[in-house]
């Protein structure tokens, strides 16, 4: 067992089971669950070595804590105080200017997350929110539609779960048509990093830069023209919307923008094509669901994001010395919540092992453990999810995915590829 200094002097030993290898991450997702079931049980808050294929190398890091019970999870979330975000959300040290940059908010603590959040949950407006559950019913009729055309055999992912959020997110913002693949393109890019087909033989930060200096030119073209001619659309709303005399600057109008569109892109994405590999895995969990589709859609789309998990870490970083699962967390110390492990923790579910589409209550952490950075587009992910299975099921009822290419990482649970038949 390696032993390592902490930050604030003395040693400690690394847990025997090892969350930081490529080798974990390249397992299934039950096979990982193995090693939480052990942790959870034994050792809920455990130390651990710096995770293999970080995107930037930090010879000074010590490691971090691993967080895997569910009810953990959630004291780490909403204790914002000892548990910060400003210094990044994921396993890597990154740079200030990068974090904010690229995650906005969510890459911040109060007071400044406090008077910017505010200010992008004013630009939610009731009639925004109408605006944009009616264009998403609207996609999903159509991409069902495409996916139906291009027959049999084609590729789930790529003609349907990765479709509908970006269209959501380009009809959100207004995104015009000639730019909305290269969005998408950009925004794949942002969680693709850890993907060595993906990357092509270059650097992951080149291309990581080089994403995000599109997305912030595309939010500085969208600003400048919703703030002289504003119209029905959230960005015009986003610019123009102002709490207390605070208004959003044009680099947090872009940041907000590179959030939004990778935040609001792959996790619903990853969702659509785990749910329908359950659906097609539990053929009488589809059929339940089937039977009354209207009344039984919002308990299923809760099991949906519980058994998906697609964001499947988020890291803390510790404020002051604090306790946590009978283990002594030091002031600056990282702190990474296991959510893929909190959401199959016998102790909040009962038989996590099944998808049960009917499960209530489902406290599940797919959408973060609440606290001050809980969800801000969990209702529009909610919504995408109820209008792409009514849709797929009522027009394709015989549609069944085929297996998934899984990529490797993490941070997302992603689904590469996966062909469907009908």
């Amino acid at each position: 067992m390696t032993v390592t200094a902490g930050r604030s002097g003395g040693s400690r030993a690394y847990d025997a089971i090892d969350l930081s290898s490529r080798a974990f991450w390249s397992m299934t997702a039950a096979e990982r669950e193995r090693s939480f079931a052990v942790l959870r049980a034994k050792r809920p808050v455990s130390w651990h070595p710096p995770v293999e294929d970080a995107l930037m190398s930090d010879p000074d890091d010590p490691g971090y804590w691993a967080v895997t019970r569910r009810s953990d999870i959630v004291a780490v979330s909403r204790n914002n105080e000892v548990f910060l975000s400003g210094k990044g959300v994921m396993f890597e040290n990154i740079p200030l200017e990068l974090l904010e940059a690229s995650q906005s908010f969510l890459a911040m603590d109060p007071p400044r997350h406090t008077t910017l959040r505010k200010v992008a949950h004013a630009a939610f407006t009731p009639r925004q929110v109408r605006r944009i559950e009616d264009s998403i019913q609207a996609n999903a009729k159509t991409i069902v539609e495409e996916l139906r055309a291009a027959g049999s055999g084609a590729d789930f992912v790529d003609l349907c779960a990765k479709e509908l959020p970006i269209r959501t997110l380009s009809d959100m913002v207004g995104i015009p048509e000639s730019e909305r693949e290269q969005v998408a393109h950009a925004t794949d890019a942002m969680v693709s990093w850890a993907d060595p087909g993906y990357l092509g033989g270059r650097h992951p930060m080149e291309i990581l830069f080089e994403s995000q200096m599109y997305l912030h030119q595309v939010a500085g073209a969208l600003a400048a023209e919703r703030r002289e001619r504003p119209g029905d659309d959230l960005f015009s709303s986003l610019v123009n919307a102002e709490v207390d005399g605070d208004r959003l600057t044009d680099a947090d109008v872009a940041a907000f923008f590179v959030l939004l569109s990778v935040a609001g892109n792959d996790t619903t994405r990853q969702t659509i094509s785990h749910a329908m590999k359950a659906l097609t895995d539990f053929p009488e969990q589809r059929a339940w669901l089937l039977e009354d589709f209207d009344n039984r859609i919002g308990t299923a789309v809760e099991e949906f994001v519980r058994w998906a998990t697609p964001v499947m870490t988020f890291r803390r970083t510790a404020a002051t010395d604090f306790e946590l699962g009978g283990q002594q967390i030091r002031a600056g110390e990282k702190v990474v919540m296991f959510y893929s492990s909190g959401n199959w923790d016998s102790e909040a579910f009962e038989n996590p092992e099944r998808f049960d589409l009917s499960r209530s209550p489902n406290p599940h952490v797919g959408m973060g453990g609440g606290g001050v950075h809980f969800c801000l587009g969990a209702h529009v992910a909610r919504a995408q999810l109820r209008a792409i299975f009514g849709e797929l099921l009522a027009r394709l009822p015989d549609i069944e995915a085929g297996e998934p290419t899984y990529l490797a990482g993490n941070f997302i649970h992603a689904i590469r590829s996966m062909p469907c038949t009908f």
